[in-house]
């Protein structure tokens, strides 16, 4: 590492953090993908779909790189840079972009999609996702799991309560996912390695993941940046473990 603790805050600082890709860290951090290939999996249920619906697609990125979309294909998004981005992106493959609060309801009609997907959803409203999916139409997510970077977010506000940790449990899904009225077809759980190799990449994830360490700012982590960029300067990099979930729910016909 030859740049300098303020060089890399500085240039992770200017960093731009609207859409869904993480290309800024090739070279500074690495995460392992989960074994079941989620973009791979949700592209095939797409071409088989005659209408889906992609909720909270972030910058649409993933939405994208869909080899064959459905005939009706629609993504709702909060955030307003993300919402352009995804515009951007999808509206000239035939997407319908829709702004959305992530709040109930959700702004369809009853029964008319036969495929919902979402990745790494920040909340899962299940009512309103069995509302819309047509009888024995399916939902496909990939979700953020119990613990994940707890070893970030602990060294930035110190140890969490087990009720922190349990937070996001796939047992909770699946109770959630069957009162809606939903089948759970499978639920997997990964816990999987998450190595940042500077402080930059640190302070390009706060800020990109805002829910990782939700008051984070680098002027009120200074000292915490400070010693966490000293560790992994001895140590070579800074290791954290993700936690994700998927988790595949058919409506009854």
């Amino acid at each position: 590492m030859t740049r300098t603790f303020e060089e890399l805050l500085t240039e992770a600082c200017a960093a731009p953090v609207d859409g869904w890709d993480f290309s800024w860290l090739e070279g500074r951090a690495t995460e392992e993908r989960p074994s079941w290939g989620y973009a791979r999996a949700m592209g095939e249920r797409m071409a088989g779909a005659e209408a889906a619906l992609d909720i909270q697609t972030g910058g649409g990125e993933v939405l994208a790189g869909v080899p064959r979309l459905p005939r009706l294909t629609v993504a709702t998004e909060s955030w307003p840079p993300n919402l352009a981005r995804a515009s951007a992106l999808l509206r000239p493959l035939g997407v319908a972009v829709v702004a959305d609060s992530d709040e109930p309801p959700l702004p369809f009609a009853d029964e008319v999609f036969d495929l919902v997907v979402s990745r790494h959803p920040v909340t899962v409203w299940w009512e309103e996702i069995a509302r819309v999916l047509r009888p024995g139409g399916t939902y496909f997510s990939q979700q953020i799991g119990p613990g994940n970077v707890f070893e970030l977010i602990e060294h930035f506000l110190g140890p969490q309560s087990e009720e922190v940790w349990r937070r996001r449990h796939p047992d909770d899904a699946l109770r959630d996912a069957r009162a809606a009225g939903l089948r759970v077809v499978d639920l997997r759980r990964q816990r999987l390695r998450v190595e940042f190799f500077d402080i930059g990449a640190v302070v390009y994830f706060l800020r990109k993941v805002i829910w990782t360490v939700p008051d984070f700012t680098v002027d009120r982590y200074l000292d915490r940046l400070r010693e966490l960029h000293e560790r992994i300067r001895d140590e070579g990099s800074f290791v954290a473990h993700s936690s994700r979930v998927l988790i595949e729910a058919r409506k009854p016909s």
